[in-house]
């Protein structure tokens, strides 16, 4: 596979990432504007459990399925019904709940699936480089900050266009390559015994929940605006990109050394200081392109199931960074 096939799918992959992740905060946001805080709760948490703990399911889907683009466009349709059902019950103020429920599943549904898919696709095409997979997952947290900031409906509608008009030029770059997804070369890792797959994995995932919660940490501990919030976004990205990068130089030992004692420095001197906290926020995040690059290795041929397992061990230390 040439190189610059792999620049271009995991370029347009990132760009569908920033869309999706935009899309879909923008969505909910418009949607809660005239809603009281009950529905505020109960519309984000179905958004949220589905978009995230569902990625095990539908990651072990994009592991089974061999003709994977079914599974984009079916992300694509399901977010084009949430916004058209979100236009509607705006522009209609219905405001009953079981219609907010459904744009969220919607939602949820839709974004659950891009993201397996776009994590499968990046991993499979890649040959797993934590170059590529750092770039992928980098451009959401941008896209939420982006979304979130500039929430409107003429935002909405433009993230949904350039979403399918990306969707479109990514399938057709596959058919013009002659390399179908449903064909591509699995990657091969050396063997693993089951309990040794499942050690690896819990000890991942539990490291996942960690930098969650301490991401949560470090930015909860800004006072926010709208540049900052823009600014926490584009730093979690390069922190996301710069990891893979980064990892490929010095290896993947001597950058956890060197990024957790970075991280550690920024937690205790942190405090109300700005900048540290931004830096610390950078390296917790460097850390990301590694453990999916670790997950993809032990679960061999199951990228999507990694990602999903990945994705869903964001969630408890979300939670528990509320707490």
């Amino acid at each position: 596979m040439v190189n610059s096939y792999i620049v271009r799918m995991t370029g347009i992959c990132t760009l569908m990432h920033f869309l999706v992740d935009g899309l879909c905060i923008c969505c909910l946001y418009l949607l809660m504007a005239p809603t009281d805080g009950t529905q505020v709760v109960a519309v984000f948490a179905i958004y949220n459990l589905l978009a995230f703990l569902t990625q095990p399911l539908t990651g072990y889907m994009a592991d089974c399925i061999r003709e994977r683009h079914w599974l984009l466009l079916a992300a694509a349709i399901l977010l084009t019904l949430a916004v058209l059902a979100a236009a509607l019950v705006g522009n209609m103020h219905i405001t009953y709940p079981v219609t907010l429920w459904g744009v969220a599943v919607l939602l949820g549904m839709g974004n659950s699936l891009f993201h397996v898919w776009g994590g499968k696709l990046t991993a499979v095409v890649s040959e797993n480089d934590m170059r590529a997979l750092g770039v992928f997952v980098s451009s959401g947290a941008f896209g939420l900050a982006v979304g979130g900031v500039f929430c409107s409906w003429p935002l909405l509608f433009a993230f949904l266009l350039a979403l399918c008009l990306s969707a479109v030029c990514c399938l057709r770059m596959d058919i013009a390559t002659h390399d179908s997804l449903s064909n591509m070369k699995e990657t091969k890792w050396r063997h693993f015994t089951k309990m040794e797959v499942f050690l690896f994995i819990i000890a991942i995932m539990a490291f996942v929940m960690g930098r969650s919660l301490i991401g949560e940490t470090f930015s909860s501990g800004i006072e926010k605006n709208t540049v900052v919030i823009l600014l926490i976004g584009a730093i979690s990205m390069l922190g996301k990109m710069a990891g893979g990068w980064i990892a490929r130089t010095m290896g993947i030992i001597s950058t956890l050394v060197v990024v957790l004692l970075a991280v550690l420095a920024c937690f205790l001197l942190g405090g109300s200081h700005m900048p540290v906290l931004l830096a610390g926020l950078f390296f917790i995040n460097c850390t990301m392109p590694i453990t999916l690059y670790l997950a993809n290795v032990v679960l061999k041929g199951r990228e999507g199931l990694a990602f999903g397992l990945l994705a869903a061990a964001l969630m408890p230390g979300f939670l528990l960074s509320l707490l």
